[in-house]
């Protein structure tokens, strides 16, 4: 069974940066797709970036690029978000998901519970 556990939320000032880590269990595909997803008050979930976990490749949509990083140390079963320039907008539950072995662009069939991220101006 296929278990993410995330860590590394808090609280930042407007500029600042965190590093978010999803740590796997379980999760023993050789390809496949990963990412992070965040949710604010009131508001539709977005994802923030994603990685192929065979090809490498990495998505990012245009309200974080350049300030977010997804990676991942397979040998220490952990998937990062690095965020930096963090803004107020950034606020939000952060979630890291997973599938079952598909290209991104399938959704996701593994959750984690979440870590709130919140960036005062």
């Amino acid at each position: 069974q296929v278990q993410l556990v995330e860590s590394g939320g808090g609280s930042v000032q407007a500029g600042g940066s965190l590093t978010l880590s999803c740590l796997e269990f379980g999760y023993t595909y050789t390809s496949g797709c990963m990412a992070w997803f965040r949710q604010a008050p009131g508001k539709q979930r977005e994802k923030v970036a994603s990685i192929d976990i065979g090809a490498g490749s990495t998505y990012y949509p245009e309200s974080v690029k350049g300030r977010f990083t997804i990676s991942r140390d397979k040998a220490k079963n952990t998937l990062y978000l690095q965020m930096n320039d963090l803004k107020p907008e950034d606020t939000a539950t952060y979630t890291c998901a997973a599938n079952a072995g598909r290209k991104c662009y399938y959704g996701m069939d593994y959750w984690g519970k979440g870590t709130l991220v919140t960036i005062s101006s």
